[in-house]
């Protein structure tokens, strides 16, 4: 074995072991707050609502003018009757299944399934329904404040 060959595998393992080393004391800091708000889940704070349905507000206020960004889990097997809101709603599905009706008679084998990933757009003042069936569903909502939910279901 030569001096030299020695010489680079002991550079080599310095180089390993310090980087580590190096690696091991960087810790994650938290964004700087004058530059990004964030909450992790954790901190996002949900509110029952009540037939299934928690929200959390994670922008916004949805009772005031202006835009709002909420949060929507829908337990399984809960569902809203026929509504409408009084500006358009922009819908991301987060997770799960959320299942669209649309229509003021309320009739939940008729709705249609919005796979995570999907995005939807309630146009204001239709009627519609909406909720989980099978597994939980997550949304995020956008909107226009304040944020209404009037009844339109005809029996």
């Amino acid at each position: 074995m030569s001096i030299t060959w020695a010489l680079r595998r002991s550079l080599q393992l310095g180089l390993t072991v310090g980087m580590f080393a190096w690696l091991g004391s960087v810790k994650a800091a938290d964004p700087d707050p004058k530059i990004m708000t964030f909450q992790r889940p954790g901190q996002i704070k949900w509110v029952d609502r009540g037939n299934g349905l928690s929200q959390a507000v994670v922008f916004g206020d949805p009772e005031k003018p202006g835009l709002y960004i909420i949060m929507v889990k829908w337990a399984p097997h809960s569902m809203s009757r026929p509504h409408f809101h009084p500006n358009d709603r922009l819908v991301t599905v987060l997770s799960g299944t959320w299942w669209v009706g649309w229509g003021p008679k309320y009739d939940p084998e008729s709705t249609s399934p919005m796979p995570a990933g999907s995005f939807v757009r309630h146009l204001a003042k239709q009627i519609h329904y909406d909720g989980a069936k099978d597994v939980e569903a997550v949304l995020e909502i956008v909107g226009q404040g304040p944020e209404t939910s009037t009844n339109a279901e005809q029996k």
